[in-house]
Formats: structure tokens, sequence, C-alpha cells
């Protein structure tokens, strides 16, 4: 067997958005994030592939979708190494690795009952305060919160 056929894990997608090198544990929280079961289109779920950079990685292939980037940095909450790839014609047109961005605004729920963005209708605004191990501050109430409690809208 060639080199090519053993490399290839998952098929090869026309058009659409594959999100590649999201860690195995993270897989099925990006797929009830980005609700997966609520497209019509073709979905390919790879769980548990062998990878070098990570040992065991999980990829998404989603045929014609392509992401906003409110999707985007929701992705980032969760699963912030992952490679986001836009596919034409069967060929990657655009590689992006997913950042999470300084500001996220309307994406989290601010965890204070007595936060404005919880009484009045306004979107939340955080501050990312720590990238690395995923920490925000409510614009508003000055609130922390860890990506442990992130409850997202």
């Amino acid at each position: 067997m060639s080199n090519s056929k053993t490399a290839l894990q998952v098929a090869a997608l026309r058009n659409g958005t594959a999100i590649d090198h999201i860690p195995s544990e993270q897989l099925f929280k990006v797929v009830s994030l980005l609700e997966i079961e609520k497209l019509t289109t073709c979905v390919t779920i790879g769980y548990n592939l062998s990878s070098e950079k990570m040992g065991k990685k999980g990829i998404l292939k989603i045929a014609d979708k392509f992401f906003e980037e409110d999707e985007i940095n929701r992705i980032s909450l969760i699963a912030p190494t992952v490679n986001l790839n836009i596919i034409k014609d069967y060929e990657i047109i655009e590689k992006k690795q997913i950042q999470l961005p300084d500001v996220l605004k309307g994406i989290v729920k601010c965890n204070n009952p007595r936060c404005i963005t919880n009484h009045e209708p306004m979107k939340t605004v955080f501050k990312v305060i720590d990238k690395q191990n995923v920490t925000l501050k409510c614009q508003y109430c000055d609130l922390k919160i860890k990506k442990e409690d992130i409850v997202l809208l």
C-alpha cells in the first residue's frame, strides 16, 4: 500500500470546512457547540485518529459550510489549538490557526446574577485576560471566569 493511501484517515471533502487537530477529549463538545446535528449537509467525524503532533486527535469535515467569526470564536474557547481549513474543489484554499481573540462579544454568559447583562437586553463583553488557561473578565461587572466555568450563550 502506498504512503498516500495510508495517510488519508478521513474521506476527502469537495467544498466546505475541515476542522483539524481537535483534542480527542474536546471533539464532541465542538460537535455540540456547532450544532452539527442540525446540519443537512454531509458531516464526517473522525475520533481518536493518529497524530504525530498530538498522539490522538479529532477532525470534523463539514460539506458546504463556511463558519462565521463568532462560530470560530466559540470553537477557540473549547479547543484553542485547532486548524480550520477552507476547501473548494478538493483543494485547501485557506488555512487558519484558530486563536482566542482579545475580546469576546455576545458569546459567553456572565455568571454574576447581578451583572447588567443578565437583566438588560444587551450583549455580554468579555476581555480575555489569560489566553493559555482561558480566563475571561466581564467588561461590566469585572467578574473573572475560568475555562471550566464558562457558559456559552
